[in-house]
């Protein structure tokens, strides 16, 4: 991730470039220098950082990279300045554009679990900095802003399905807090998926979408939460055969026979996930892949400055985000698994991980459930 996102701003090498970056956390000195050797190799480069809850942290990488005179705080508003995200320019024409959920700090690279996604699409690249313009106006609001952003791309009617031609470049702020319009497109996308779904969900579930994964249907949904959801939210999921998620959860000592215990990184205080994207139907023949800067939350969509992508029909997006869901989705369910059963006094560190007889854990793949779904959408 470090060095992907290290080697697009460096492909920025001479005067005929350009950059120009829109960043919340922007505190890690190796990406200011990456940003400093391309101004000294002549592009014009000029970022924008959040000066309210990391003006402190910004202000001194930015110092110590001796990169003060390419950098602006943006203005403060309501909500938080959220965006991370770059444009590459070329002969005065954006070329490229990177962005995601990774913030530019050690625990935003090395500590979260994220995301960086480079677009090589020249009208994507636009779309991003005309809304970079935007929110560098030194008098920006958000009224105007979200007018402009709506223009931009307006929101799509729920339940209507992403276009097959182009990709959705939603820009918030963009929802009335009465309506929040694209929150409840995002809720019918994700009931839309017709086999498997994959959603991260980083610090809060809104109603919209636990009502999706409480319904029922033949529908395997993965979702992965940074932290344990309330007690009863919890067995509410257990109880619908086929949703399943996991929760961001390390092992103690003891947990697992002769284990050792696990610690944090300490690079974040929370459990690891901090992407934010949606995979509907990821294996299938027109899969959909949300993804950007933005929590699945109302604040988010009303208040905060983000971008999210809307990908449909990239086979090798969708297979590549997919794979590393269940990367992300397998480590911690094990993880999480353990944490209940210990909860519910059930877990017994002793008992082996293999059961000896196949009776004892095969037919349980043949009855209605998550188990079956699994079977028979991963094994045919």
């Amino acid at each position: 991730l470090f060095e992907a996102m290290v080697q697009f701003i460096g492909r920025a090498s001479s005067k005929s470039y350009k950059l120009r970056g829109m960043f919340y956390e922007f505190r890690y000195p190796p990406v200011g220098k990456a940003f400093s050797e391309a101004r000294k190799a002549g592009a014009d480069v000029a970022i924008r950082y959040e000066a309210q809850t990391y003006k402190k942290a910004n202000e001194a990488m930015i110092a110590k990279a001796g990169i003060k005179g390419i950098c602006k705080p943006q203005k403060s508003r309501a909500g938080i300045r959220h965006n991370k995200f770059i444009v590459l320019i070329h002969n005065d024409e954006p070329i490229a554009v990177w962005t995601g959920s990774t913030n530019i700090s050690a625990g935003g690279i090395f500590g979260h679990s994220n995301v960086g996604h480079a677009i090589w699409d020249r009208d994507i690249a636009q779309r991003y900095l005309d809304y970079w313009e935007r929110l560098a106006e030194p008098d920006v609001t958000r009224k105007p802003l979200v007018e402009a952003n709506l223009k931009a791309e307006p929101t799509l009617a729920v339940g209507a399905a992403p276009p097959t031609d182009r990709i959705l470049t939603l820009f918030c702020p963009r929802d009335a807090k009465d309506t929040l319009e694209t929150l409840h497109w995002y809720a019918g996308l994700m009931n839309s998926a017709q086999r498997i779904l994959g959603m991260t969900f980083a610090f809060n579930l809104e109603s919209v979408f636990q009502d999706v994964l409480l319904s029922a249907g033949k529908t395997l949904r993965y979702a992965v939460f940074d932290k344990n959801l309330k007690t009863d939210v919890e067995d509410q999921i257990e109880q619908v055969k086929n949703t399943v998620i996991a929760c961001g959860a390390k092992l103690e000592k003891g947990d697992l026979e002769n284990f050792i215990g696990e610690r944090l990184t300490g690079f974040n205080k929370n459990m690891y996930i901090h992407d934010k994207f949606m995979l509907v139907d990821p294996l299938g023949d027109d899969p959909v892949v949300v993804t950007g800067s933005a929590n699945f939350s109302g604040a988010s969509q009303t208040a905060n400055d983000e971008n999210m992508l809307v990908i449909r029909g990239s086979q090798r997006a969708a297979d590549i985000y997919f794979g590393e869901f269940m990367r992300v989705f397998d480590h911690l369910y094990s993880r999480y698994i353990v944490g209940r059963m210990k909860k519910a006094g059930t877990s017994d560190p002793d008992a082996g991980f293999l059961k000896e007889h196949a009776e004892d854990w095969v037919p349980q793949h043949f009855k209605p459930g998550r188990k079956q779904l699994r079977r028979l959408y991963f094994m045919g």
